[in-house]
């Protein structure tokens, strides 16, 4: 492995568990694909990535298993379809997520998710930042999922075109959990750019090496960041209205007209993948969604008929998704690759899926394999995360899990309701829930 490596990450690429193999991961903006895209990834995969992609709960995509000798071949050839992994690992802007692709002004969300992405993509002024820096984008407030970004963005009114939105920073999860604030409120959308600077600037002159924008915060408090920014021009600058046409691949959002194919763990094979490119072809105007519970979902077009579009996708990948498949379970890549990862996460998420009764199989579960906390489980109905890993009598090293979940009349974070459980305490305490 060459000396450059750290400065791949920009790139999107990081190391491994396994020595000599990297991950490559693929931004998309507000989760959106199109169906040609979608299979160059599947060629890549199949090609360079032992044949399998893991969808992420940021709406990415990532693959798994390849060589530092191919990683200009794989950047080239995602380039000739409009593909950028670049700022999707390191100090940089992430890719903008959003949650709510169902909703009614999903295609001017996606839009300005678009926007904003190219703007920081490559833009050497907001690389080399202290560490990352996470945008998303909701087009309400009910899901929290504003609370963990960098910045978070609400979409709260829309006229002729335009939206308006809340802008709350500081969020995130990891070891130190901290729900953002609410910086600036009905902002119409012409500034947001220009605010977003300000922050990122704020940002990169006052924290040290390696920590967040919520450490920042929690230094030097939240009237002491809004002084720092007011003395940044850009942060009451208003851009021109953006004109012309639109970049969103979807185009309507259709109450009703939605179908998602469950991946269990957000683990996907090159072969399934590519044929669900060409169900969206066919059904969905060539457009692909991956979700943030790590499935995948189309918005059909409106001269489709609904069921015959549904029995389709039900033949599409044989085997069809089993009902433990769709559970709503979000899963990190764990120790099967991630050099954080203290548990097997997809095998624990199997016998996780075979414990649950009735109950418990209607709520949404996120399993995390260390403190990083990259499946949100404190925005689950319940949250997993292996926080260690203890010696047992014979010597052996067992995850410990700790369980997140919601407190009655808390709008913010899940909290910690148990620490340190063995693989057997948990499972005891799903069947409790039915």
């Amino acid at each position: 492995m060459t000396t450059e490596l750290r400065d791949y990450r920009l790139d999107g690429i990081y190391r491994q568990k396994q020595d000599g193999f990297l991950m490559q991961r693929i931004k998309l903006a507000a989760g959106t694909i199109s169906s040609q895209q979608t299979r160059m990834a599947a060629d890549i995969a199949d090609r360079f990535g032992q044949g399998s992609v893991h969808l992420t709960s940021r709406g990415n995509m990532e693959i798994h298993w390849l060589r530092e000798a191919d990683l200009p071949e794989i950047k080239r050839r995602l380039a000739t379809v409009g593909l950028t992994a670049r700022g999707a690992c390191g100090g940089a802007v992430r890719g903008v997520t959003c949650s709510e692709q169902d909703r009614a002004d999903f295609p001017l969300i996606e839009a300005l998710a678009r926007r904003i992405q190219h703007h920081f993509t490559g833009n050497p002024r907001f690389e080399r930042l202290p560490k990352k820096f996470k945008i998303g984008i909701e087009a309400r407030s009910g899901g929290r999922r504003h609370l963990i970004q960098d910045a978070g963005l609400v979409l709260v009114r829309t006229q002729d075109g335009r939206g308006w939105y809340d802008l709350w920073v500081g969020g995130g999860l990891g070891r130190e959990p901290q729900p953002g604030f609410l910086l600036a409120g009905e902002i119409v959308e012409e500034r947001i750019i220009p605010l977003l600077e300000a922050v990122l600037r704020v940002y990169l002159a006052g924290a040290p090496a390696g920590k967040r924008l919520k450490h920042l915060l929690r230094e030097i408090g939240e009237e002491e960041f809004r002084q720092r920014l007011d003395a940044d021009p850009s942060a009451h600058e208003e851009l021109p209205p953006h004109r012309g046409l639109a970049e969103n691949l979807v185009s309507t959002t259709d109450e009703g007209r939605r179908l998602e194919f469950h991946c269990f763990a957000g683990q996907l094979s090159a072969d399934s993948l590519r044929q669900l490119a060409t169900f969206a072809d066919s059904w969905a105007d060539g457009v692909l969604q991956v979700t943030v519970n790590q499935n995948i979902a189309f918005q059909l077009v409106r001269q489709c008929k609904f069921d015959q579009a549904q029995a389709a996708l039900g033949t599409t990948i044989s085997p069809a998704p089993t009902q433990e498949d769709k559970i709503t379970l979000r899963v990190c890549p764990g120790s099967h690759e991630c050099r954080a990862g203290l548990s097997a996460t997809r095998d624990i998420a199997g016998i996780l899926a075979k414990s649950m009764g009735p109950l418990a199989r209607r709520l949404c579960w996120a399993l995390s394999g260390c403190h990083n906390s990259c499946t949100q489980p404190q925005l689950a109905d319940v949250g997993i995360v292996t926080s260690r890993l203890i010696a047992d009598d014979d010597g052996q090293r067992t995850p410990r899990f700790d369980l997140y979940r919601p407190m009655d009349g808390d709008g913010d974070l899940n909290q910690k309701t148990e620490a340190a459980l063995t693989l057997e305490e948990l499972l005891a305490t799903i069947k409790k829930l039915g």
